[in-house]
């Protein structure tokens, strides 16, 4: 019989603060205040998507910013990470890293720095609330100006000691290439933060390399392009860069056609460190321990390898020694058990 995954200690190091919402909460939250919902929010969830084309991007960001709209007071913060602490504590998450973009919620909770100190409260309070640890990715948005990013990047540095571990780079790859923002993160990597851009989901494998070559990137959010070049994922390899593949996500974006075409064994077998993660919950419609199910009845993977996926993510992670040696210990003890 197999193991429980539920029981299998993990790090979650792929969830956007906007995404990880519970659809039930943007229901509360849209009726509260009276917020029409398209059929694609409500009736018609999880939305059907394809971002591969600029029409189709426009829609999912179309989505994620009237999700965005719902969160209109500071206890509609707190809420959403702490309905997210407690999701990954109940998936077997141990440590959470959430990405945030301060920018995108500046206007409505008083500018850039309160809304750091708000989101970080409420992610100290989640972890409190759920028992697991929580860490904040400060993300800048590549369709904006490289000088914004400049501007989180120092944000995000000043925060360092308050949980911020990491600096990245999201949305859409075709309209912000990842060297234009090297400044911004050779500012970030001189504080000591992790580089966590993403690249080579709507790109190919040129964007991780820019990444890793440019970018310093520690890990590479998505990265699943990269196994159209065994040059590059040698390279993944023999540096143990992380990818942080999200399967559900690159089908419904439409990077993969298929959750079998998505080349999450590939990069396995090619030596790529992998952390598992759910990108968006909120609209692709399942979180993190449906990866891992993937894993195991899709891509094949033993109860061993699904340790070492598990163990990667911790590696890969910026949780404390103590926390990585209890995480670490619980996956021999989950391996160790009878299935």
């Amino acid at each position: 019989m197999p193991r429980p995954l539920r029981e299998l200690p993990k790090a979650h190091l792929h969830l956007h603060f906007t995404g990880s919402m519970r659809h039930s909460t943007l229901i509360d939250l849209a009726r509260e205040q009276n917020l029409h919902l398209p059929d694609a929010l409500e009736d018609d969830w999880p939305p059907r998507l394809r971002a591969t084309d600029e029409r189709g991007w426009f829609r999912f960001q179309r989505l994620y910013d009237i999700a965005r709209s719902s969160l209109q007071r500071e206890s509609d913060v707190y809420r959403l990470l702490r309905e997210a602490a407690e999701d990954e504590a109940a998936e077997g998450s141990g440590w959470l890293e959430i990405q945030i973009d301060p920018s995108g919620y500046a206007q409505r909770f008083g500018g850039l720095t309160s809304t750091m100190e708000l989101m970080l409260d409420a992610a100290h309070r989640a972890a409190d609330h759920a028992q697991i640890g929580v860490a904040v990715v400060v993300a800048a948005n590549r369709t904006r100006h490289p000088l914004d990013a400049k501007t989180l990047a120092r944000l995000a540095t000043h925060y360092m000691d308050q949980g911020v571990v990491g600096f990245g780079l999201s949305n859409d790859e075709r309209r912000g290439r990842a060297r234009d923002f090297d400044g911004a993160f050779r500012l970030a990597k001189r504080a000591g933060l992790l580089s966590l851009p993403h690249g080579g989901e709507l790109l190919g494998a040129e964007s991780v390399a820019e990444c890793v070559d440019v970018l310093s990137a520690d890990r590479v959010g998505h990265g699943v392009r990269a196994a159209e070049s065994p040059r590059l994922m040698e390279k993944l390899a023999r540096r143990q860069i992380t990818c942080e593949v999200c399967p559900t996500s690159n089908v419904g974006l439409g990077v993969a056609a298929s959750a079998e075409e998505v080349p999450l064994r590939r990069l396995f077998d090619a030596g790529v460190p992998i952390a598992l993660g759910a990108d968006d919950p909120l609209l692709f419609g399942a979180r993190l321990l449906p990866q891992y199910e993937l894993a195991r009845q899709v891509y094949g993977f033993s109860d061993a390898e699904l340790a070492e996926l598990a163990r990667q993510s911790i590696r890969a992670s910026a949780a404390p020694e103590s926390v990585r040696k209890d995480l670490l210990q619980g996956i021999d003890d989950w391996l160790a058990s009878e299935g």
